[in-house]
C-alpha cells in the first residue's frame, strides 16, 4: 500500500511560496518557523526535488517548485473550502439523517414529533425507518434509534430517556366469559395474546409488590410481532395481553381495557436512543439526537 500524500507539508509550502516567508507563514499559520522549514524540507525529501533556494535574505522558487506551487495552492483551498464548508454545516446543520424506531412507537410518537423538528431544520431530511426488528444500526448505515426494552451488551452508545410500564389487561367481554385471573398461575388457563418481539416471549415473568416471582407460559389465539396489529383482538374480547402504556394510551384512551393482577408487575423496560459508537457526529445527526432526547424523556420521564 502506497503512502498517503503529506497534506500538512504541502499546504504549508503553499503558504509559504503565497506569502513569500517562512516567517510570515509561521505567523499565519500560528506554528514555529522551525515547523515550517521542517515540513518543507520534509516535502522536498518525499518529492526528491527542491522546491526553494533558501537564502537568509531571499527566498524563491526552483523550476520544480514553480511547476508545483499552483498544485500546492489548489490543495490548500480545497482543504480550506472543506473546512468552511463543515464550519457551515455546523451553524446551519444540512443533510439526511437516518433513524430506526419500533413499528407501533414510531407511528404514534416518533411520526408525531417530527413536524415540529423538519420546521426547525428545514435543509436536514429525515430517513425514518420503522420495524419492530432489532436493526444492525452501524452494517444498516444508521445514525441512531429509538429501542424500547432490556438492551444486550453492544459497542453501541446507548441513553436511557425513561421507563415504560406494561399492563396486563383484558376487555370487560372477555372477563364476563372467562373469568379474572388472581395469580400469574392462573394464566396457564386463559387465552393470552402475545407480543412476539418481547426478550422472552415464550415466557411473562411478573414480580408482586411484596417480592413474591411467578413465571408463566402464555398460550391464545394470536402471536403477532406488531402490537397494533395484536390490540383489535384484545379490545374484540379474545383474550389477555400484556401492553405498554403507549398502545394503551393510543387504542384504548377512554380505559374501557380493564387491568388485571394489579398487585404485579412485569420487568421493567425503556425507552433508549442508541447510537454507533465514536464521539464525533454531523450536526445534523446531534441536533436531531438532542431534539428526540427533549422530546421522549418529558413524554417518558425518567423513574
Amino acid at each position: 500500500m502506497s503512502n498517503l500524500p503529506d497534506l500538512e507539508a504541502w499546504a504549508i509550502f503553499a503558504k509559504v511560496v503565497e506569502l513569500r516567508s517562512f516567517t510570515a507563514a509561521a505567523e499565519d499559520l500560528a506554528v514555529s518557523k522551525a515547523t515550517v522549514s521542517k515540513a518543507v524540507t520534509r516535502l522536498e525529501k518525499s518529492l526528491g526535488v527542491q522546491l526553494l533556494h533558501r537564502s537568509s535574505r531571499h527566498l524563491s522558487l526552483t523550476e520544480s517548485g514553480r511547476e508545483l506551487a499552483g498544485r500546492a495552492q489548489q490543495l490548500l483551498s480545497l482543504g480550506e473550502e472543506a473546512e468552511d464548508a463543515a464550519r457551515d454545516d455546523a451553524a446551519n446543520p444540512r443533510g439526511l439523517v437516518r433513524l430506526a424506531a419500533p413499528m407501533s412507537f414510531g407511528i404514534t410518537h416518533v411520526g408525531a414529533a417530527l413536524p415540529d423538528f423538519l420546521a426547525s431544520y428545514p435543509d436536514i431530511a429525515v430517513d425514518l425507518h420503522l420495524s419492530d426488528d432489532v436493526v444492525d444500526i452501524i452494517g444498516g448505515g444508521f445514525d441512531a434509534a429509538l429501542r424500547i426494552g432490556a438492551l444486550p451488551d453492544s459497542s453501541l452508545k446507548a441513553r436511557r430517556l425513561g421507563p415504560i410500564d406494561r399492563h396486563l389487561v383484558a376487555s370487560s367481554a372477555y372477563i364476563e366469559r372467562k373469568g379474572r385471573p388472581e395469580h400469574p398461575a392462573d394464566l396457564k388457563d386463559h387465552d393470552c395474546l402475545c407480543y412476539a418481539y418481547l426478550p422472552n416471549p415464550e415466557s411473562w415473568r411478573f414480580t408482586h409488590k411484596e417480592g413474591e416471582e411467578a413465571q408463566v407460559r402464555p398460550s391464545g389465539p394470536l402471536r403477532a410481532n406488531n402490537s397494533d396489529a395484536m390490540m383489535p383482538a384484545l379490545i374484540a374480547g379474545h383474550g389477555i395481553a400484556l401492553v405498554p402504556d403507549f398502545m394503551l394510551a393510543q387504542h384504548d384512551p377512554e380505559g374501557s381495557l380493564i387491568t388485571l393482577l394489579p398487585d404485579w408487575s412485569a420487568p421493567p423496560v425503556a425507552l433508549h436512543l442508541v447510537t454507533p459508537p465514536g464521539r464525533e457526529r454531523p450536526a445534523r445527526v446531534t441536533v436531531l439526537l438532542d431534539y428526540l432526547v427533549g422530546r421522549f424523556s418529558r413524554q417518558c420521564p425518567a423513574d
